[in-house]
């Protein structure tokens, strides 16, 4: 998935395990062959994807179970014809329709389509602060500057955006010249995703950092969410909630709303507890690099398998979490990667990888 989650005072205090944010590969294709694709994409045409009536239908069934952001993902959303029919179905039930594109498809007709079917926010992936590395993640030559043209367009049409960044080895040290830019943009804000080596990204795992990297820049990130004009946010890092905590604790503030804000109420891995992924052929998972099937929307409805799925259930259940996260203290907080995990072990309860932490009652006792 390429997307941030744009948040709506609806989603600031949601139910117990109700779903917030649910991204949606409305297809499968693109135009783009991005070496850390999830889903392995390309132009396609994929067999099985959702007619314009079964996406109604879908999100009828997700309104019906709860109001949250639905993320338009892909591939490449925009080269799904019927795009904003479906974007103004959602609008019109009262949901909140976000979408996450590469960018490079972006025109003045597209962005007034995206006002007129109520699209709130997009997100464009920057993964690297120059063409030469973003132009090789993303394998097209004009990558980037195609990207950097849509954000303008996106800017006179009014139409507010987020950047997103895929974190390796080979951009680490453009971080910082990334948020720059994406503050110069003007985007109202910058989710860093840490790689899942899942999908096409499987052949990347030598890139993917190291435990110590990990911790060192979610706590630059804690520091540099303090002093930034934006929003930024970690995505598939789950342990940087862990140590929003320590960092807060250290400075002897209260992890709170009024301080924090969104920061403070969600947890570090939503998959199955408040967020869900929907494949291009309607299969749902806890998330985009978790693939496991947790029900099929050709034979189930949303809220048959958002409450019904035994993965969901085993997700939402602390006591089921093993290793060194079933003992933490900031299980409830983090919840460790359950896809890193997955991959690492192929048990998705299984302890995050990519954590430092020692637990305090490991130091009274083995772990589960």
């Amino acid at each position: 998935m390429d997307g941030k989650h744009p948040h709506s005072k609806d989603s600031q205090h949601p139910a117990p395990h109700q779903p917030r944010l649910v991204a949606w590969e409305v297809t499968r294709s693109c135009n783009l062959n991005c070496v850390h694709c999830r889903a392995a994409a390309n132009c396609g045409p994929y067999q099985g994807e959702f007619t314009r009536e079964e996406c109604f239908r879908v999100l009828d069934e997700i309104a019906a179970v709860a109001k949250p952001i639905v993320i338009l993902t892909g591939g490449e959303p925009l080269l799904r014809e019927d795009i904003w029919d479906i974007a103004s179905h959602g609008t019109e039930i009262g949901l909140r329709m976000v979408m996450a594109t590469n960018g490079t498809l972006i025109t003045p007709a597209t962005v007034e389509m995206m006002r007129s079917s109520g699209i709130k926010r997009v997100s464009i992936s920057l993964d690297g602060a120059s063409a030469a590395t973003h132009d090789a993640f993303r394998k097209v030559k004009g990558a980037f500057e195609g990207a950097l043209a849509g954000i303008e367009i996106l800017k006179t049409g009014g139409v507010e955006f987020q950047i997103n960044t895929t974190v390796t080895k080979n951009n680490i040290g453009e971080i910082q010249e990334l948020l720059d830019l994406a503050i110069r943009l003007g985007a109202a804000a910058h989710h860093l995703f840490l790689l899942v080596p899942t999908g096409r990204a499987k052949e990347m795992v030598d890139q993917e950092i190291d435990a110590r990297e990990y911790e060192r820049l979610l706590r630059w990130f804690y520091r540099k969410g303090r002093e930034v004009p934006i929003h930024i946010k970690a995505t598939c890092a789950p342990h940087y909630y862990r140590i929003l905590r320590q960092e807060a604790h250290l400075r002897g503030e209260k992890v709170d709303f009024e301080t924090y804000g969104l920061d403070a109420v969600t947890r570090g891995c939503l998959g199955g507890t408040s967020f869900c992924f929907i494949s291009h052929v309607g299969i749902v998972q806890p998330c985009g690099y978790l693939e496991l099937n947790c029900g099929d929307l050709k034979e189930r409805s949303f809220g048959e398998i958002w409450n019904g799925s035994d993965v969901f259930k085993r997700l939402r259940d602390f006591s089921a979490y093993k290793g060194k996260c079933g003992v933490c203290e900031y299980l409830r907080f983090c919840g460790g990667c359950r896809a890193r995990a997955f991959e690492s072990t192929g048990d998705y309860m299984a302890e995050e990888p990519l954590c430092m932490h020692r637990p305090a009652r490991m130091n009274n006792g083995p772990a589960r």
